[in-house]
């Protein structure tokens, strides 16, 4: 028989160690309770909502309205719509057996929605979908999905959708300007977000809110130069001249003669702002980053250098006989053998052999002067992203080919946008105006860079230029008298300039007594016998100008030659 073990009593004080221990926990216990909510009412209470608030409060931003973006006359460019976007607590989310039902609803298949969470995995938030109409966000929500919940947001809108893309530009998801306008103005438009608080319960989802922390401030409106109305138009009149000609893309810039503002600016082809933004190439604002030789449009700013030289007026001859002349080893050829024809009729014929022995005799310094003062190589300074100088090369010693490249406009290069620029110095006295895409509440002080009977002088040759003889008879504008050159350029391609690839210019003025509107009109890679600046942009110019001048309330002139003229007859290289 085995023999129990003797069991060894605890000390008693052990005993009355634990239940004096136990009794003092009580008591503390008691005496915070106490203290809390009776004796120190006002601190016990602060502590009890400062630790209800860290697990039920939140504080949540106000989003801020982004400033609108609008034409000349107010009619809206681009404005914010309030949304509703989609977010979820993944950690809540995870292993729901609603998720099904949830991607249903959401527009996703059961697989996207699962790789969504798996890329969350480990996180308090994510996003579902972004910017939904209310309706379209409270049919999710109804579902009463635990870890579903809605932010208000705003999305931005371009009511003008593809005609004021390139110029307006988008923002992206979270309001930011990314492109054009939107982007150069972010700062101004975007406006400041506030800060609410609000209670949420465990699931995530908003009780009520409690209150304002910081008021939202909305962002400052945006008044451009542009007149939707001429914007319309001019969208249309390239739309159909680049899709008739089979061309890779064209522009057209309209200024206001008297202020230097953009009343248009247009690009073809282009992309809708409010769904697929489309490629690179199609969002860019050709008219304000892409430089392109003008070629023979130059041949106007020759003249004026040879007027400054003062041995030469609009009646002066020169013998261009054969039709033809070598320099340094290239041979440049008119149309046909003009004989003797004064600088009037060298600019309305845009004869080649009467240019170049023109460039000869005053050599480089001056045309190269000429360019300079006209904006040729350095920035319009817009603040448009992107905007081009254009190139107006320096050299020490310039070739004498090169020389008689810069009467041509070969050599340099330009946006559509310097060229209006430009052009409308002639149009203004010979005053050069700064250009905006702003509007302006009244004329800017401009610089004087020709002497203005100077400028009268080149604007009635460039008259010439669309009349009968001239390149660019297409270029008329029933009622209305205007001028302008043609120009057209081959393509510079990997072996040089490409025989078979070419730019199609017209710079135009319109009415040449009284300008009001300057148009250029940039036709990139013609296809076909039609293109040439005379009967590929030209046209295009008497499109917008007859439309614009219209809509100004331009009265018609006295005399006007009538009607659009038939194809050119000279050449505009």
């Amino acid at each position: 028989m085995k023999q129990r073990k003797k069991i060894t009593a605890l000390p008693r004080w052990r005993f009355h160690v634990v239940v004096a221990g136990l009794t003092g926990m009580l008591g503390l216990v008691v005496w915070q309770l106490l203290n809390l909510q009776i004796l120190d009412r006002e601190r016990g209470s602060a502590f009890l909502k400062d630790q209800g608030a860290a697990r039920s409060v939140r504080v949540a931003e106000i989003p801020a309205y982004r400033g609108v973006i609008s034409d000349r006359h107010g009619e809206p460019l681009a404005v914010s719509t309030p949304v509703m976007s989609l977010w979820a607590d993944p950690q809540l989310l995870a292993g729901s057996e609603r998720l099904p039902e949830l991607a249903v609803a959401l527009g996703l298949t059961p697989g996207e929605l699962d790789d969504k969470l798996a890329n969350y995995a480990g996180k308090r938030f994510m996003y579902l979908k972004r910017h939904w109409t209310p309706p379209e966000a409270r049919r999710v929500l109804d579902l009463g999905i635990p870890g579903v919940a809605s932010q208000r947001e705003y999305m931005r809108y371009y009511p003008a959708g593809r005609v004021a893309a390139q110029l307006v530009g988008f923002t992206n998801s979270d309001g930011r300007g990314i492109e054009g306008i939107e982007l150069a103005y972010n700062d101004w438009l975007r406006g400041t977000p506030g800060k609410k608080t609000y209670i949420k319960d465990r699931r995530g989802g908003v009780v009520r809110d409690i209150g304002v922390l910081e008021e939202a401030h909305s962002g400052n409106d945006l008044r451009l130069s542009i007149d939707l109305r001429l914007q319309y138009q001019q969208h249309d009149a390239l739309a159909h001249a680049v899709t008739a000609l089979g061309a890779a893309s064209g522009s057209v810039v309209t200024l206001d003669a008297r202020t230097g503002e953009v009343l248009a600016l247009v690009n073809y082809p282009s992309y809708n702002p409010n769904g697929d933004k489309g490629t690179a190439a199609k969002r860019r604002n050709r008219a304000v980053t892409d430089a392109y030789e003008p070629g023979s449009t130059m041949k106007a700013m020759t003249m004026v250098a040879a007027l400054e030289s003062g041995r030469y007026t609009p009646a002066t001859t020169i013998d261009t006989a054969p039709g033809w002349i070598n320099v340094g080893g290239k041979v440049y050829q008119d149309h046909s053998n003009y004989k003797t024809i004064d600088l009037t009729r060298i600019l309305q014929k845009s004869s080649q052999v009467g240019t170049t022995k023109l460039a000869l005799d005053l050599g480089v310094e001056p045309l190269w002067d000429v360019l300079s003062r006209f904006g040729i190589g350095e920035p319009p300074g817009t603040g448009f992203p992107g905007e081009t100088a254009g190139r107006l090369p320096v050299r020490d010693r310039w070739h004498v080919s090169e020389q008689v490249s810069l009467a041509f406009g070969y050599g340099i290069t330009a946006s559509p946008l310097q060229l209006a620029t430009a052009y409308a110095t002639f149009a203004n006295g010979g005053v050069r105006l700064p250009v905006s895409l702003l509007r302006l509440e009244r004329s800017p002080e401009g610089q004087r860079v020709i002497d203005p009977a100077v400028a009268r002088s080149v604007l009635a040759m460039l008259h010439t230029v669309t009349l009968d003889d001239g390149t660019a008879t297409r270029a008329r504008v029933p009622g209305y008298r205007v001028g302008g050159k043609t120009g057209t350029v081959h393509k510079v391609g990997p072996q040089g300039y490409a025989k078979d690839r070419y730019v199609a210019l017209f710079a135009g003025i319109a009415p040449v007594d009284d300008p009001r509107i300057v148009s250029v009109v940039v036709i990139n890679e013609p296809k076909g016998e039609d293109y040439g600046g005379g009967v590929a942009a030209a046209p295009v110019f008497s499109a917008i100008a007859d439309g614009a001048l219209r809509l100004l309330n331009v009265p018609p002139d006295t005399g006007a030659v009538a009607g659009t003229g038939a194809a050119h007859a000279g050449g505009d290289a």
